[in-house]
């Protein structure tokens, strides 16, 4: 389990196939403060450590991974955001954040405004994720509030540590980013759907 606190930015070293999956080394800061299986948030999608060596530690995403997230569209050198797991009984800064990602948006609008930005991020609505005003969101890792919330889209307001401290400052119009909605949503949004309120 994340907040959507980004805990510093990792650089992607090198990526090579293995059958259906994607091995990727990374280069981090906390690469020292590591351990093998230890989970790890990059742009919101939880990756398990397989080696670490040095500053460089490794990752592996299947099949499903791959076909759900922006992953399969990493270059070496990109910039990534990092989180390891929430310590039990520590500050909830963000929200629940689960990193998985639920699907994948495009970036359709940047804002800049007396020294913040405003992102616009369209995404699927056949999926049947939604969005609510003032509510939680989760892109690329990063936990946001939601402002416009509309059927398939919705935008954030980004301040300048944000920007300075995530990938935000990479993202241009057009470039897609891991979605992952409020888990509270989701369990009351699937609960209606299935009646249970109404018995």
């Amino acid at each position: 389990m994340f907040t959507g606190i980004v805990e510093t930015i990792g650089i992607i070293k090198n990526i090579s196939q293995d059958q259906e999956n994607l091995n990727l080394t990374i280069e981090s800061k906390i690469t020292n403060e590591l351990k093998i299986d230890q989970s790890i948030a990059h742009n919101g999608i939880c990756l398990t450590v397989v080696e670490i060596k040095e500053k460089l530690y490794k990752v592996t995403a299947i099949k499903e991974t791959i076909e759900k997230t922006t992953i399969g569209n990493w270059k070496i050198d990109d910039l990534v955001n990092i989180e390891r797991a929430m310590i039990l009984g520590s500050r909830l800064d963000g929200h629940i954040v689960q990193g998985h990602v639920d699907q994948i948006g495009v970036c359709k609008n940047i804002k800049e405004a007396d020294g913040s930005w405003y992102f616009t991020f369209e995404y699927d609505k056949a999926l049947g994720n939604v969005t609510i005003e003032k509510g939680s969101i989760t892109v690329n890792g990063t936990s946001l509030t939601v402002i416009n919330s509309k059927l398939n889209e919705f935008s954030v307001a980004i301040i300048p540590y944000t920007y300075e401290n995530t990938i935000f400052s990479t993202i241009k119009i057009g470039n897609s980013v891991n979605l992952e909605f409020d888990v509270i949503g989701k369990y009351v949004k699937r609960l209606t759907e299935l009646g249970v309120y109404n018995k």
